[in-house]
């Protein structure tokens, strides 16, 4: 492949799950990753600061979840507007055509420790940037954290339902669906 097609970005994420599954996280390199891609070291540093990042799209998730609460209409409740913000990653993030590739993702983060510590502190810094965006609409602290962590825990289960799932199902749906249920269960606490 020539080193001047475009999207350098994604043939490095694309490049790096094959890798991965195939040969495993610790025994994959970055030079690897970049030559199976048919770019060089630099450019992959160009985009992404380690191997790690590669499977994690930078701030992309956060800037979404952000804006959909944003934009939720000025009468929402904080989990109605965690709702349209589930709404937004739906529509922008988790597209029908990523399903498989989540799958993949999902299966080689949970084969590696290191790439389930950094899911696990994309969680929090989501937690973090809907817990502002919420406070930026007047709700107050604590009841931003709790609807914030509920929508955290939303996208996770939605998430892995959304990836395991040959049904057809939009994001959107399901994370509407789990954001119900996890309500429901909350309110039996």
């Amino acid at each position: 492949m020539a080193r001047w097609q475009p999207d350098a970005a994604q043939r490095l994420v694309m490049a790096a799950l094959d890798l991965f599954a195939e040969q495993g996280y610790e025994n994959t390199t970055v030079i690897e990753i970049a030559e199976r891609a048919g770019l060089t070291k630099s450019t992959f540093f160009r985009h992404f600061p380690d191997k790690r990042e590669v499977l994690f799209g930078g701030q992309t998730m956060t800037g979404l979840l952000a804006g959909g609460i944003a934009a939720a209409p000025a009468t929402a409740t904080p989990l109605e507007a965690i709702g349209h913000a589930l709404d937004a990653v739906g529509r922008d993030a988790f597209t029908p055509n990523l399903r498989e590739f989540s799958a993949r993702r999902r299966a080689v983060i949970a084969a590696n420790p290191e790439l389930q510590e950094r899911e696990a502190l994309k969680g929090l810094a989501l937690i973090v940037a809907m817990t502002a965006a919420l406070e930026q609409r007047g709700v107050p602290e604590l009841t931003a954290r709790v609807a914030a962590d509920l929508g955290a825990l939303t996208l996770k289960i939605a998430y892995d339902r959304w990836s395991d799932t040959t049904d057809g199902a939009e994001f959107s749906d399901i994370a509407r669906r789990t954001l119900s249920e996890l309500q429901a269960a909350s309110a039996l606490c």
